[in-house]
C-alpha cells in the first residue's frame, strides 16, 4: 500500500536523511522517501501493519508530528512555539534588565527566577530531545551542542549566559522554520494546479468524481474560476484561461470548440465543456507536480558535499572542544585554576561550530530557484539541473520544432508521368510519429497504406494496392538503389518509388522561430562559447537555418544513433546543454550533461528524458532559466563562504576569550539567519536591466 504523509517540525536535511533510513529498516517497507522541503513521506509498505509501524517510527523521531489534511494542528502548533519563544524573551530580557539595574539581595533572586523561567519554557523541548537521542545513541546534533552549552554555563555558574544559549536558540529556530516555511507555502501556492473534484457529464446527468476517477472520453463540466481537471479538447463553449501556474504565461489564452486544454489551466470566461483525451495521471498538471514533488531528490554536488560534511564535521569539533576544555590546560602552568576559563571557551567553540546555517540554506537556496524557475514556467527537477544549467559551456539545439516550429505545410509537388504521389504519401504518413507526417493529415486520399514500417531518421515503407511503395529522403533512397535527383533548394525533400521506380518528390516548408537568434545571441552573451545545431534534415535546409539563427556550427543528415555521437564529442568540449522535443531526441537528452525540452510541443519521451522543461513553447526561457541557475549557484557560494568564515574568525575570538557564550549564541543565530535570508534573493525577480543584458 502507497501513502503519502504530511508532517511538521522536521528541522533540516540531515533529519529526513535519518527518518528516512530508519523507516528503510523496518521490514516490510518497500519504499520510503522524506521530503524536507515538502514536509511530507512518501511510503509504499506491504501490510497495514507495516504501515502502522511506520507511523510509530515517524511519530517517536525527535519532535516530528503528523498532521491533519486541514493542517489545523500544524497553524495551533505554530502559534503556542511563538507564544513560548516571545516568552522566554521576555523573560530574559527582565532578567538582564534587574541583574543591571537593581543592586539590592531580593533583585538577585529574582534575576535568577527570569532566568530560570527564560531557560525552561523554550528549553525543555531540547533537553528532552537531546535525552532521546541519547538513549537512541544519537549524538552530535545541534540540539546535543545547545544542552552541552547551556549547562556547561549553569556548572559555571553563567545563568545569564545559559538563558542565553536557549532563548537566542529558540529565537532562531522559529524563525528558521517562518523562514523555510514561506518558501514551502510559495512553492505549494505556485504548484496549486489539481483540482478537488472533477464535474462531469453521464446519463443521469452531472455527477462529482475525484480527478483521478476521470477516464478517456469523459465529458468534463468546467466554470469560471475551476481548474481543467485533465487534458483534452474542447467540445462545447468557449472561453479564456489564465495559463499562469503551468506555463508562466500572464496573458490570458482564448480557446473555443475543437481547441486542445491542458490540465491546470483556470477558466477565466464562461461555462465550457472538455472531452478528456488523457486520465489525470497523464496530464500535464500531473505531471508537474510529481516532478516538482521529487525535485528534491536529485541534489546538487554542493548539497551532497553540505550533507557528508556536516556528518564529519559535528563530532570533530565536539572531540576538538573536549582537547579546548581539558587538554590545553595542561600546558597553561596551574591546571585547577585555568580548567574552568578553558572549558567557558570550549563551550563557546561548540555553539559557534554548529552547521545550521549551511545545512539548511543550501538546500533551501536550490529549492527558491526551482520555485521561481517554476514561476517563469522553467520546470528544473532538482538542484543538479540548475547547477548544471549554470556551468554549461556548448549548446547545441534540434531544429524541427525547437529552433523551427514544427508546423511543416506542403510545399512544392512533383509528380512523374502524372502520378498522385500526394496521395500515396498522404496514406503513408497516417499514424507516423515524426512531425513531418502533420502536415499530411488533413489531405484527403483514395488509397490506403498496409504493412506500413516507418525508418528512423530515412523515411517509410508501406505496400498500397499490392506494390511497395518508398517515401523518405535521398540517402535512404541511395541505400535503397534508387538514384534521385534534389534542385538547388533549403527545403525538406519527401522522395517518392513504387516498385523500384522513382515517381517524384514532396517539398516541405517550415518557418524559423522568431526568438531563435535572440535566444542564442543572449547564450553567448552569457558564456555560452559554442551554440551548434544537429539535425536529421537536409545540409542546404540545415545551414539556411543555422545562418538564420547564428549557430556556429551545423551538423545536418544525422540517424539518431550519429546524434548521440556527436553529443560524446561535443561534451568533450565542455559541459554540453541540448534542447529538444521530439521522441528521437530522448537519447541525446539523456546523453547531454544537461537536457532541455519543450513542454509545448515537446513528446512524453523527451519531456521524461530531460532536466529542464521550457513549460511553453518558448525559446527565449532558456536564458532566463539559465540567469536563474547562475543566480542560484552565486547564492550557494556565498553562503558557503561567508558561514564558513564568519564562524572561523568567531571560533577564534572564542578561543582567544574575546567574547563571552552569549555573544557566541547571537553570532551563530546571526549566521544562520543571514544565510537564510540571503536564499530568499532566489525568489526575487530577475531586474529587467538584467533581462535586456542577457
Amino acid at each position: 500500500m502507497k501513502s503519502k504523509i504530511r508532517i511538521k517540525n522536521l528541522d533540516c536535511a540531515m533529519c529526513a536523511k535519518e527518518l528516512e533510513g530508519e523507516l528503510q529498516k523496518i521490514a516490510g517497507v518497500r519504499e520510503a522517501e522524506v521530503n524536507f522541503i515538502h514536509q511530507s513521506i512518501r511510503l509504499d509498505c506491504e501490510t497495514q501493519s507495516v504501515y502502522e509501524e511506520a507511523i510509530k517510527t515517524i511519530g517517536k523521531f525527535e519532535k516530528v508530528e503528523i498532521v491533519r489534511e486541514d493542517g489545523s494542528e500544524e497553524r495551533a502548533g505554530d502559534k503556542a512555539d511563538g507564544i513560548l519563544v516571545l516568552l522566554s524573551a521576555i523573560f530574559l530580557v527582565a532578567g538582564l534588565i534587574i541583574e543591571y539595574g537593581i543592586k539590592a539581595d531580593w533583585g538577585k533572586w529574582v534575576t535568577y527566577v527570569c532566568f530560570g523561567i527564560a531557560y525552561g519554557v523554550v528549553g525543555w523541548k531540547v533537553l528532552w530531545q537531546t535525552v532521546c537521542n541519547i538513549i537512541k545513541g544519537k549524538l552530535f546534533d545541534e540540539n546535543f551542542l545547545m544542552t552541552l552549552a547551556s549547562i556547561g554555563a549553569i556548572v559555571l555558574g553563567q545563568y545569564a549566559e545559559a538563558a542565553e544559549v536557549m532563548a537566542l536558540y529558540s529565537i532562531g529556530e522559529y524563525l528558521q522554520s517562518k523562514a523555510v516555511g514561506a518558501s514551502r507555502k510559495s512553492i505549494a501556492a505556485l504548484m496549486d494546479l489539481k483540482s478537488e473534484n472533477a464535474r462531469i457529464r453521464t446519463a443521469e446527468g452531472e455527477k462529482l468524481i475525484l480527478p483521478e476517477e476521470v477516464k478517456i472520453g469523459d465529458v468534463c463540466i468546467i466554470k469560471a474560476g475551476e481548474k481543467v481537471v485533465a487534458d483534452g479538447v474542447i467540445v462545447r463553449g468557449q472561453t479564456s484561461f489564465d495559463t499562469k501556474s503551468l506555463s508562466g504565461e500572464s496573458m490570458l489564452r482564448d480557446a473555443k470548440e475543437g481547441d486542445e486544454v491542458l490540465g491546470g489551466w483556470i477558466n477565466a470566461g464562461g461555462v465550457i465543456e472538455v472531452c478528456a483525451q488523457k486520465e489525470y495521471a497523464e496530464s500535464a498538471a500531473a505531471k508537474v507536480l510529481e516532478l516538482v514533488e521529487n525535485a528534491a531528490r536529485r541534489k546538487a554536488k554542493s548539497e551532497q558535499f553540505i550533507t557528508k560534511f556536516a556528518r564529519v564535521y559535528t563530532p570533530f569539533v565536539c572531540l576538538a572542544a573536549l582537547v579546548i576544555a581539558f587538554v590545553v590546560p595542561l600546558f597553561t602552568g596551574n591546571y585547577a585554576a585555568n580548567v574552568a576559563a578553558w572549558i567557558n571557551r570550549a563551550l563557546v567553540f561548540l555553539v559557534i561550530s554548529c552547521p545550521c546555517a549551511l545545512v539548511i540554506s543550501v538546500p533551501l537556496t536550490y529549492f527558491s530557484g526551482i520555485g521561481y524557475a517554476a514561476k517563469n514556467g522553467i520546470l528544473v527537477k532538482g538542484s543538479t539541473g540548475l547547477d548544471g544549467l549554470a556551468g554549461v559551456k556548448v549548446a547545441a539545439f534540434d531544429k524541427t520544432g525547437t529552433l523551427t516550429y514544427g508546423n511543416f505545410r506542403i510545399g512544392t509537388v512533383i509528380g512523374k508521368d502524372g502520378k498522385n504521389i500526394l496521395e500515396y504519401v498522404a496514406a503513408a504518413e497516417r499514424g507516423a510519429t515524426h512531425p513531418i507526417a502533420e502536415a499530411f493529415k488533413d489531405i484527403e486520399t483514395s488509397v490506403q497504406a498496409e504493412q506500413v514500417c516507418e525508418r528512423a531518421g530515412k523515411g517509410i515503407a508501406c505496400v498500397i494496392d499490392g506494390k511497395p511503395v518508398w517515401c523518405g529522403n535521398r540517402s535512404w533512397f541511395r541505400e535503397l538503389g534508387i538514384e534521385v535527383q534534389e534542385p538547388a533548394a533549403a527545403a525538406t525533400f519527401i522522395h517518392v518509388a513504387c516498385a523500384g521506380e522513382y515517381w517524384g518528390y514532396i517539398t516541405i516548408e517550415d518557418t524559423v522561430k522568431e526568438n531563435a537568434a535572440e535566444t542564442i545571441g543572449a547564450l553567448k552573451r552569457q558564456g555560452i562559447e559554442r551554440c551548434v545545431m544537429l539535425t536529421g534534415d537536409t545540409k542546404a535546409r540545415a545551414e539556411k537555418v543555422a545562418r538564420e539563427v547564428g549557430a556556429d556550427d551545423v551538423y545536418a543528415e544525422l540517424l539518431p544513433g550519429e546524434k548521440m555521437e556527436m553529443a560524446r564529442l561535443l561534451k568533450e568540449r565542455g559541459r554540453l546543454l541540448y534542447v529538444g522535443d521530439g521522441i528521437n531526441d530522448a537519447p541525446v537528452l539523456m546523453e547531454a550533461d544537461i537536457g532541455v525540452s519543450m513542454g509545448g510541443v515537446g513528446s512524453d519521451a523527451a519531456i521524461e528524458a530531460s532536466d529542464v522543461v521550457l513549460m511553453r513553447d518558448d525559446l527565449s526561457l532558456l536564458p532566463v532559466a539559465r540567469q536563474i541557475a547562475r543566480r542560484t549557484r552565486t547564492i550557494v557560494f556565498e553562503n558557503i563562504v561567508v558561514s564558513i568564515a564568519i564562524k572561523a574568525v568567531i571560533m577564534v575570538l572564542g578561543l582567544l576569550d574575546c567574547i563571552p557564550l552569549g555573544v557566541a549564541v547571537f553570532a551563530d543565530v546571526g549566521v544562520m539567519l543571514l544565510a537564510v535570508l540571503n536564499t530568499f534573493r532566489a525568489r526575487l525577480p530577475l531586474s529587467s536591466k538584467r533581462r535586456r543584458a542577457h
